[in-house]
Protein backbone atom coordinates (compact mmCIF):
# COMPACT_ATOMS: atom_id res chain seq x y z
CA UNK A 1 0.00 0.00 0.00
CA UNK A 2 2.84 2.29 1.01
CA UNK A 3 4.49 1.65 -1.99
CA UNK A 4 1.30 2.24 -4.14
CA UNK A 5 0.51 5.16 -2.52
CA UNK A 6 4.38 6.98 -3.39
CA UNK A 7 4.37 5.78 -6.67
CA UNK A 8 1.13 8.24 -7.02
CA UNK A 9 2.55 11.24 -5.05
CA UNK A 10 5.85 10.97 -7.31
CA UNK A 11 3.74 10.57 -11.01
CA UNK A 12 1.67 13.76 -9.34
CA UNK A 13 5.07 15.76 -8.43
CA UNK A 14 6.34 15.21 -11.73
CA UNK A 15 2.90 15.59 -14.06
CA UNK A 16 2.75 18.68 -11.87
CA UNK A 17 6.76 19.49 -13.00
CA UNK A 18 6.08 19.18 -15.99
CA UNK A 19 3.11 21.82 -16.45
CA UNK A 20 4.79 23.97 -14.04
CA UNK A 21 7.85 24.03 -17.07
CA UNK A 22 5.09 24.19 -19.97
CA UNK A 23 3.74 27.65 -18.31
CA UNK A 24 7.43 28.97 -17.96
CA UNK A 25 8.43 28.39 -21.35
CA UNK A 26 4.79 30.19 -22.09
CA UNK A 27 5.67 32.92 -20.37
CA UNK A 28 9.27 33.44 -21.54
CA UNK A 29 8.02 33.38 -24.99
CA UNK A 30 5.26 36.02 -24.61
CA UNK A 31 6.48 39.49 -24.99
CA UNK A 32 4.51 42.14 -23.13
CA UNK A 33 4.23 45.46 -24.65
CA UNK A 34 3.05 47.90 -22.50
CA UNK A 35 1.66 51.25 -23.78
CA UNK A 36 -0.81 54.19 -23.41
CA UNK A 37 -3.86 53.09 -25.59
CA UNK A 38 -4.82 56.58 -25.96
CA UNK A 39 -1.86 57.71 -27.04
CA UNK A 40 -2.61 57.70 -31.55
CA UNK A 41 -1.20 57.34 -33.84
CA UNK A 42 1.23 55.31 -31.35
CA UNK A 43 -1.10 53.09 -29.86
CA UNK A 44 -4.50 53.86 -29.39
CA UNK A 45 -7.80 51.54 -29.57
CA UNK A 46 -9.08 51.45 -33.28
CA UNK A 47 -13.18 51.90 -34.20
CA UNK A 48 -13.27 48.11 -34.36
CA UNK A 49 -11.81 47.74 -30.74
CA UNK A 50 -8.96 46.35 -31.80
CA UNK A 51 -5.71 47.48 -30.29
CA UNK A 52 -3.45 49.13 -32.82
CA UNK A 53 -0.92 52.58 -33.91
CA UNK A 54 2.57 53.01 -35.21
CA UNK A 55 4.38 51.35 -32.25
CA UNK A 56 1.97 48.54 -31.98
CA UNK A 57 2.73 47.30 -35.33
CA UNK A 58 6.43 47.95 -34.78
CA UNK A 59 6.26 45.92 -31.97
CA UNK A 60 4.39 43.33 -33.67
CA UNK A 61 6.92 42.80 -36.14
CA UNK A 62 9.81 42.66 -33.81
CA UNK A 63 7.91 39.93 -31.67
CA UNK A 64 7.31 38.04 -35.00
CA UNK A 65 11.25 38.48 -35.68
CA UNK A 66 11.98 36.95 -32.04
CA UNK A 67 10.10 34.19 -32.45
CA UNK A 68 7.80 34.98 -29.73
CA UNK A 69 4.20 36.11 -29.42
CA UNK A 70 2.85 39.40 -28.69
CA UNK A 71 0.67 40.43 -25.88
CA UNK A 72 -0.20 44.19 -26.01
CA UNK A 73 -0.55 45.62 -22.22
CA UNK A 74 -2.32 48.93 -22.37
CA UNK A 75 -1.27 50.61 -18.74
CA UNK A 76 -1.72 53.88 -17.24
CA UNK A 77 0.77 56.02 -17.81
CA UNK A 78 1.75 57.28 -14.64
CA UNK A 79 1.55 53.89 -13.30
CA UNK A 80 4.44 52.81 -16.20
CA UNK A 81 7.38 52.22 -13.64
CA UNK A 82 5.21 50.53 -11.42
CA UNK A 83 4.36 47.98 -14.33
CA UNK A 84 7.38 47.24 -15.63
CA UNK A 85 9.38 47.07 -11.95
CA UNK A 86 6.18 44.31 -10.82
CA UNK A 87 6.95 42.82 -14.32
CA UNK A 88 3.42 43.05 -15.34
CA UNK A 89 5.07 44.21 -18.62
CA UNK A 90 8.60 43.61 -20.23
CA UNK A 91 8.49 47.47 -21.69
CA UNK A 92 7.42 50.74 -22.52
CA UNK A 93 6.70 51.47 -26.02
CA UNK A 94 4.80 54.07 -26.97
CA UNK A 95 5.88 57.01 -27.90
CA UNK A 96 8.51 56.77 -25.19
CA UNK A 97 10.84 59.83 -24.63
CA UNK A 98 14.13 59.34 -24.44
CA UNK A 99 15.31 62.66 -22.81
CA UNK A 100 15.85 62.75 -18.81
CA UNK A 101 14.99 59.22 -18.34
CA UNK A 102 18.74 57.79 -19.90
CA UNK A 103 19.50 56.59 -16.51
CA UNK A 104 16.31 55.24 -15.28
CA UNK A 105 15.44 52.30 -18.18
CA UNK A 106 17.53 50.20 -20.42
CA UNK A 107 16.67 52.13 -23.38
CA UNK A 108 17.37 50.55 -27.30
CA UNK A 109 18.94 53.11 -29.75
CA UNK A 110 16.18 55.43 -30.16
CA UNK A 111 14.32 55.12 -33.59
CA UNK A 112 12.33 58.67 -33.85
CA UNK A 113 12.78 62.28 -33.53
CA UNK A 114 10.26 64.35 -31.62
CA UNK A 115 9.22 67.73 -30.26
CA UNK A 116 6.90 69.00 -27.68
CA UNK A 117 4.40 71.40 -28.82
CA UNK A 118 1.28 73.81 -28.16
CA UNK A 119 -1.68 73.15 -29.60
CA UNK A 120 -4.32 75.94 -29.55
CA UNK A 121 -7.42 76.82 -31.05
CA UNK A 122 -7.28 77.94 -34.54
CA UNK A 123 -9.38 81.42 -33.59
CA UNK A 124 -7.60 81.86 -30.40
CA UNK A 125 -5.40 85.32 -29.31
CA UNK A 126 -1.97 82.97 -28.48
CA UNK A 127 0.03 83.17 -31.72
CA UNK A 128 3.60 82.59 -29.26
CA UNK A 129 4.72 81.31 -25.81
CA UNK A 130 4.45 85.09 -24.85
CA UNK A 131 0.82 84.70 -25.10
CA UNK A 132 0.31 81.66 -22.76
CA UNK A 133 0.83 84.46 -19.65
CA UNK A 134 -2.51 83.55 -17.91
CA UNK A 135 -3.64 81.00 -19.66
CA UNK A 136 -4.94 77.61 -18.14
CA UNK A 137 -2.59 75.17 -19.73
CA UNK A 138 -3.44 71.33 -20.00
CA UNK A 139 -0.80 68.68 -19.91
CA UNK A 140 -1.21 64.65 -19.64
CA UNK A 141 0.34 63.40 -16.08
CA UNK A 142 4.04 62.23 -15.83
CA UNK A 143 4.50 63.07 -19.84
CA UNK A 144 7.50 64.40 -21.38
CA UNK A 145 5.69 67.78 -22.20
CA UNK A 146 5.33 68.32 -18.17
CA UNK A 147 8.86 67.31 -17.68
CA UNK A 148 10.04 69.92 -20.29
CA UNK A 149 7.59 72.46 -18.81
CA UNK A 150 9.00 72.26 -15.58
CA UNK A 151 12.70 72.62 -16.67
CA UNK A 152 11.38 75.97 -18.02
CA UNK A 153 10.36 77.51 -15.10
CA UNK A 154 9.22 81.53 -16.40
CA UNK A 155 6.97 79.91 -18.55
CA UNK A 156 5.46 77.45 -16.94
CA UNK A 157 4.99 80.18 -14.23
CA UNK A 158 3.43 82.81 -16.18
CA UNK A 159 0.44 80.10 -16.51
CA UNK A 160 -2.51 81.10 -15.13
CA UNK A 161 -2.75 77.33 -14.52
CA UNK A 162 -1.35 74.31 -15.58
CA UNK A 163 -3.53 70.99 -14.97
CA UNK A 164 -3.08 67.38 -15.67
CA UNK A 165 -5.09 64.71 -17.60
CA UNK A 166 -4.89 61.04 -17.74
CA UNK A 167 -4.93 61.52 -22.29
CA UNK A 168 -4.76 63.63 -24.74
CA UNK A 169 -8.05 62.72 -26.37
CA UNK A 170 -9.86 64.46 -23.22
CA UNK A 171 -7.35 67.09 -23.59
CA UNK A 172 -8.81 67.39 -26.76
CA UNK A 173 -11.81 67.56 -25.59
CA UNK A 174 -11.34 69.65 -22.79
CA UNK A 175 -9.99 72.35 -25.73
CA UNK A 176 -12.57 72.04 -28.02
CA UNK A 177 -14.78 73.02 -25.06
CA UNK A 178 -13.08 76.34 -23.83
CA UNK A 179 -12.07 74.54 -20.68
CA UNK A 180 -8.47 75.26 -21.30
CA UNK A 181 -6.34 77.56 -23.62
CA UNK A 182 -3.47 75.24 -24.93
CA UNK A 183 -2.08 71.66 -24.68
CA UNK A 184 1.17 70.89 -24.06
CA UNK A 185 1.67 68.28 -26.11
CA UNK A 186 4.01 65.98 -29.01
CA UNK A 187 4.13 67.19 -32.03
CA UNK A 188 3.65 63.92 -33.70
CA UNK A 189 0.18 63.20 -31.45
CA UNK A 190 -0.70 66.49 -31.84
CA UNK A 191 -0.59 66.36 -35.94
CA UNK A 192 -2.41 62.83 -36.00
CA UNK A 193 -5.49 64.25 -33.04
CA UNK A 194 -5.63 67.48 -35.66
CA UNK A 195 -6.12 65.27 -38.67
CA UNK A 196 -8.39 63.49 -37.38
CA UNK A 197 -11.02 65.45 -35.55
CA UNK A 198 -10.74 68.05 -38.00
CA UNK A 199 -11.49 70.90 -35.03
CA UNK A 200 -9.20 73.52 -36.28
CA UNK A 201 -7.13 73.36 -33.76
CA UNK A 202 -3.24 74.66 -34.62
CA UNK A 203 0.22 73.70 -33.70
CA UNK A 204 2.18 76.68 -32.51
CA UNK A 205 5.47 77.53 -34.48
CA UNK A 206 7.38 77.87 -31.22
CA UNK A 207 8.43 74.71 -29.72
CA UNK A 208 9.07 73.72 -26.40
CA UNK A 209 11.62 71.04 -26.43
CA UNK A 210 13.49 67.91 -29.07
CA UNK A 211 13.94 64.59 -28.00
CA UNK A 212 14.01 60.91 -29.09
CA UNK A 213 11.70 58.08 -28.67
CA UNK A 214 12.84 54.99 -28.03
CA UNK A 215 11.74 51.41 -26.12
CA UNK A 216 12.45 51.65 -22.25
CA UNK A 217 13.02 47.95 -20.78
CA UNK A 218 13.61 47.51 -16.70
CA UNK A 219 17.30 48.30 -15.93
CA UNK A 220 19.25 45.90 -16.39
CA UNK A 221 17.29 43.86 -18.75
CA UNK A 222 19.88 43.99 -21.65
CA UNK A 223 19.33 40.25 -23.25
CA UNK A 224 15.79 41.31 -24.44
CA UNK A 225 16.98 45.02 -25.07
CA UNK A 226 19.72 43.48 -27.15
CA UNK A 227 16.90 40.92 -29.30
CA UNK A 228 14.22 44.21 -30.04
CA UNK A 229 17.11 46.26 -30.87
CA UNK A 230 18.33 43.74 -33.20
CA UNK A 231 14.93 42.97 -35.04
CA UNK A 232 14.68 47.09 -35.30
CA UNK A 233 17.66 47.30 -37.41
CA UNK A 234 16.66 44.09 -39.26
CA UNK A 235 13.33 46.24 -39.81
CA UNK A 236 14.82 49.45 -41.06
CA UNK A 237 17.63 47.02 -43.24
CA UNK A 238 15.21 45.77 -45.47
CA UNK A 239 12.86 48.22 -45.36
CA UNK A 240 9.69 47.02 -43.45
CA UNK A 241 10.18 50.15 -40.92
CA UNK A 242 9.61 52.44 -43.34
CA UNK A 243 6.93 50.99 -44.93
CA UNK A 244 4.97 50.80 -41.72
CA UNK A 245 6.48 54.89 -41.17
CA UNK A 246 4.63 55.60 -44.50
CA UNK A 247 1.34 54.26 -43.59
CA UNK A 248 0.92 55.77 -40.59
CA UNK A 249 2.92 59.29 -41.01
CA UNK A 250 2.75 59.36 -45.08
CA UNK A 251 6.54 59.08 -45.03
CA UNK A 252 9.42 57.74 -43.53
CA UNK A 253 9.77 59.51 -40.18
CA UNK A 254 12.54 56.90 -38.51
CA UNK A 255 15.90 57.27 -37.67
CA UNK A 256 17.33 53.78 -37.36
CA UNK A 257 20.71 53.27 -39.06
CA UNK A 258 20.25 56.95 -40.57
Amino acid sequence: MKKTILKFLLVGIMAFGLCACGKADETENVFVVGFDQEFPPMGFVAENGEFTGFDLELAAEAAKRMGMEIKLQPIAWDAKDMELESGTIDCIWNGFTMNGREDSYTWTEPYMNNTQVFVVSADSDIVTLADLAGKTVEVQADSSAEAALKDMPDLMNSFGTMQTTPDYNTAFMDLEMGAVDAIAMDIIVAGYQIEQRQNGCIILEESIASEEYGIGFKKGNEELRDKVQKALEEMAADGTMKEISVKWFGEDVTTVGK
